[in-house]
This record gives structure tokens, C-alpha cells and sequence, in this order.
């Protein structure tokens, strides 16, 4: 029987932060998979722990992804984890969820700290449909066409970004979606030097770009504004008003749909339909 691949989320910043499921789920794994054995070693010396480890990260994922899996069906269980947050997400460990999926080897998540959940929640933006980019790319070229890409999204966007590159990314971002677009950037989430600054895209851009910025930052960048429906003349409307009452729906309930589609007038509709029902009649 395969034995189950755990995906067990870390903190983020603040080692308080670890559930006390994950750290159980750590210490009864046979063997860890960690990004980096330096950084997960620090963790396990946190808890007492000592367990075998392998490490798992994107030059790997072929290789090392295999070794595990092989050890996942002959029986063993193994706690996946990343340096810091919830592995999977934005993160090589997707690579490994999918071989499992595909070996029908169990997956269990272990719930805890997310960067981009907490930034969105206390980012002031609106949080019921979002879009999450990750990391945009290095290369100028490919992280232009990124954001032309997103440039009529109107769901609330969260990105990663490095230090080094804030600045640019800024930049690239004001100017693909205006100076005037709402951001909230949130910086070393629940460490000691945790900040969230809310401004928009241009006035981030100038301040950054005086101000070296420190530490891991997530960005929620409001999404652009829901465009207005293209109107439709009332032939339009009468048009479709007519395929709906041949589908079977009554001339009122036909007229009702097809002036919201069409954002016309209902009355005006009505009144057209209706006078031309009589201009056929004999």
C-alpha cells in the first residue's frame, strides 16, 4: 500500500506560526523533502527534531521527484516543504503533487501560512475574485507582455516580488495600468519589520525608486474597472428577442433577456417588438 506525501506548510517569518498538526505531521514523516536542508534543518532543530532529509527544488524535480515517488509506493510517508509558506503553490512541489495524482499516491495538505492570502486579506482591496500572477519575470520583453496580458483584468491581482527587482517591476506595472491604480504592498509579512503601504501604482514607483527597498515584498494591485456593455441598436435587441421566443420563451420574458444583453431599454424594446408584431399582421 503507498504510503502518503504530506504538504506541510511553514512559516512564513514568525516560527509561532506553525501549527501544532504541522509539527505532528513532521515528526511522524519517515523522510522530509525539503527546498533547502539548510533552511528546514533550522525548523526541525526549533521542534527537537531530527529526520532524514532529501532536498527537492526546481533543478531537481525529474530526478528527485522519482526517488520520492518510488519510496512513496513502496510504503513510506513523506512531508514535503518549502523554505518558507505553503509548498505547491507557485513552488516545484506541483510537479510532485502531479506524479502523485497520476501514481494514485495519497496527498494530504496540512494547512498553515500563505504570503499571498495574508496580503491579500489586509491589502484593503476587494478579495472575492482575485487572480494570483506569482513572480513575474526577469526578462524586460516577457514581463511587459505579462502585463499587457492583464490589462483589462478586473480581478484584484497579487504578485511576488524581490527586493532588487521591486523598482522595475513598479515601473512596468504604473505603466501598464496607469499611474493611478491602487496598490498594496506588503513587506516581511509577520516578521519584526513587517509593513503594508497602501498608495498607488505611481506614487509606489517614485518612492521606491529613492528608497532601496528591503526584504520579500507580495503586491495586491486593484484590477481595472468592469468596462460598460457595448450597446446594440434595437434591431439588435429585436433580433434576439426573436431567437429566444422561438427557443419558447414568452414575447415578455424574450424581451426582458434580450434588453439585458443588449443594454437597451426593456420598455423601448417591448414597444418596438409589439409594433412590429403588428405591422406583419394582416
Amino acid at each position: 500500500m503507498a504510503g502518503t506525501l504530506y504538504l506541510v506548510a511553514t512559516p512564513i517569518g514568525n516560527l509561532g506560526d506553525l501549527s501544532p498538526r504541522a509539527a505532528e505531521t513532521l515528526a511522524q514523516a519517515d523522510f522530509i523533502a525539503a527546498e533547502d536542508t539548510r533552511v528546514t534543518v533550522k525548523l526541525l532543530n526549533h521542534l527537537g527534531l531530527k529526520k532524514p532529509m532529501v532536498s527537492y527544488h526546481r533543478h531537481n524535480t525529474a530526478p528527485r521527484g522519482q526517488e520520492i515517488t518510488d519510496r512513496l509506493l513502496a510504503g513510506e510517508v513523506c512531508a514535503l516543504v518549502t523554505d518558507a509558506g505553503t509548498p505547491a503553490i507557485s513552488d516545484p512541489g506541483e510537479d510532485l503533487v502531479a506524479q502523485c495524482a497520476q501514481l494514485d499516491i495519497p496527498v494530504v495538505a496540512i494547512p498553515g501560512p500563505c504570503a499571498l492570502v495574508n496580503a491579500l486579506a489586509v491589502s484593503g482591496l476587494p478579495t472575492g475574485r482575485f487572480t494570483f500572477e506569482g513572480f513575474l519575470a526577469m526578462n524586460k520583453k516577457n514581463r511587459r507582455a505579462h502585463l499587457d496580458s492583464l490589462r483589462r483584468e478586473t480581478r484584484t491581482m497579487v504578485f511576488h516580488e524581490a527586493p532588487h527587482k521591486l523598482p522595475a517591476t513598479l515601473a512596468d506595472l504604473a505603466e501598464a495600468f496607469g499611474p493611478q491604480r491602487r496598490v498594496a504592498l506588503c513587506r516581511e509579512l509577520t516578521k519584526l519589520h513587517e509593513e503594508v503601504r497602501r498608495t498607488t501604482l505611481g506614487q509606489a514607483a517614485d518612492y521606491y525608486r529613492d528608497n532601496p527597498p528591503k526584504g520579500e515584498f507580495v503586491l495586491v494591485v486593484e484590477g481595472a474597472p468592469e468596462e460598460a456593455p457595448q450597446g446594440h441598436t434595437l434591431e439588435e435587441g429585436m433580433a434576439l428577442a426573436a431567437q429566444l421566443q422561438a427557443q419558447g420563451l414568452s414575447t415578455r420574458d424574450a424581451v426582458k433577456e434580450a434588453a439585458a444583453v443588449c443594454g437597451l431599454s426593456r420598455k423601448a424594446l417591448y414597444d418596438r417588438v409589439i409594433a412590429a408584431r403588428s405591422e406583419d399582421e394582416p
